[in-house]
């Protein structure tokens, strides 16, 4: 009877670890170079990317901050004048005449009623971003006259004429309209209409516009 010990011999598993070891090493290089692949831009990306922002219509939002703009876009003049206004009545003037001599001194307004503006004021372009503006044309807005400058230099009423108390007003009628021919006369219209569409311009360049056209609605 052979009493030596049994040698039982186990198999290895050495070889199974480390083919499992390079399965993983394999998938794991697989998953990084699929995620650096797909980060590598395509063909329609490069172009997209080169494609400007889009440019969109001028919506109610645009609008109503354009309309906010309108003291920006108010000239302002300041014009005097003297007026004569009464009854000539020659050489009775002593005795029924009546008249007055009146400085008038006034704060002239005008602008462009952006008030009027809405969508179709606007024609955009999405593709240049281009937008042209179809600006209402200015007028005047405002005639304030300065109490304190404006004053009566002369009245003259006859003895036998009781003076009208509406004199000074009709002087300063008077004195309004011929205030704001001058201001007319001296481009008042012109300069607002110049201030109104150089603020638009700035304004919608500012939004990212590429260009800006303003014309005269009409």
């Amino acid at each position: 009877m052979d009493d030596r010990p049994t040698i039982v011999k186990q198999a290895s598993r050495w070889p199974y670890a480390l083919v499992a070891m390079t399965i993983l090493l394999l998938l794991a290089g697989f998953l990084a170079v699929r995620a650096i692949v797909d980060r590598i831009p395509t063909v329609d990306d490069i172009s997209t990317a080169f494609e400007g922002e889009p440019f969109e219509e001028v919506g109610p939002v645009v609008i109503r901050s354009i309309r906010e703009l309108a003291n920006l876009t108010t000239v302002e003049y300041v014009e005097y004048t003297i007026v004569e206004k009464g009854t000539n009545s020659g050489i009775l003037n002593w005795a029924t005449g009546d008249s007055l001599t009146l400085l008038a001194v006034a704060r002239i307004g005008a602008g462009v009623d952006l008030s009027a503006l809405d969508a179709s004021s606007f024609d955009v372009d999405l593709e240049t971003g281009e937008v042209v503006v179809r600006l209402p044309a200015a007028d005047i807005q405002y005639v304030a006259v300065d109490n304190e400058a404006t004053q009566v230099l002369d009245r003259s009423t006859g003895v036998f004429r009781q003076g009208d108390p509406r004199l000074e007003t009709d002087a300063r009628q008077v004195a309004e309209d011929v205030l704001v021919e001058q201001a007319r006369v001296s481009g008042i219209i012109e300069e607002a209409e110049g201030n109104a569409a150089e603020v638009l311009t700035n304004f919608l360049l500012g939004l990212g516009y590429s260009d800006v056209a303003v014309v005269q609605a009409g």
